[in-house]
């Protein structure tokens, strides 16, 4: 049996694991043992959802609304411009951005499996990969919004935008009333994931 100890003060009290981490934390020891992989996977975790993760597209997202130029070259070469404020590498060496308008919602989804922009948006969510999404999403993508709690107009229309290993989508969101006099740090905190994905309008 595998298990873990917590340290509280001078007492271990270990804690089991589930089958399913205690088998994956042999095959990670042994792997690491035998010198085939020498890779901390936790750490991995931790830097795509701590260094990688949304806040990087927020930060894209904000200074596009803030520089009417750097909101030009997003749009007109989405990689370079993202590559501008350090952000790229796998999952994201090419990266189209598509803009929210009054007119026009855009949605991402990958039908084949599931493409992410990682550099850009950390990790995927669990819905994201899962097939009523991938379907859904091109099939029938208003009502799909509208059970995810976004309501399109009618009169707007939607775009569906299917990432492949080839290209990853980023949306840019409009950027939302009332936040003329904020600060483009305090704007950052406004942009979500979901809205860089086009299932959540700001």
């Amino acid at each position: 049996m595998t298990t873990v100890e917590h340290d509280h003060g001078n007492e271990h009290h270990p804690d089991e694991l589930a089958p399913i981490e205690a088998r994956v934390a042999a095959i990670e020891t042994v792997l690491v043992e035998k010198g085939i992989i020498d890779v901390d996977f936790d750490a991995v975790v931790r830097h795509f959802e701590d260094n990688v993760g949304p806040l990087n597209g927020a930060k894209v997202v904000a200074h596009a609304w803030t520089d009417p130029d750097y909101r030009a070259r997003l749009l007109a070469d989405g990689t370079a411009a993202i590559a501008e404020l350090g952000f790229g590498g796998p999952e994201g060496d090419h990266m189209v951005v598509v803009e929210n308008t009054r007119d026009v919602h855009n949605l991402v989804v990958c039908t084949l499996c599931s493409c992410y922009p990682w550099p850009t948006l950390g990790l995927p969510p669990k819905w994201y990969k899962s097939p009523a999404y991938r379907s859904r999403a091109v099939r029938e993508p208003r009502a799909l919004l509208a059970e995810m709690g976004t309501i399109v107009p009618d009169d707007v229309e939607i775009r569906v935008w299917d990432s492949s290993a080839e290209v990853r989508y980023l949306v840019l969101p409009m950027r939302p009333d009332g936040t003329d006099n904020m600060t483009e740090e305090a704007l950052v905190g406004v942009v979500t994931r979901d809205s860089m994905i086009g299932v959540e309008r700001l």
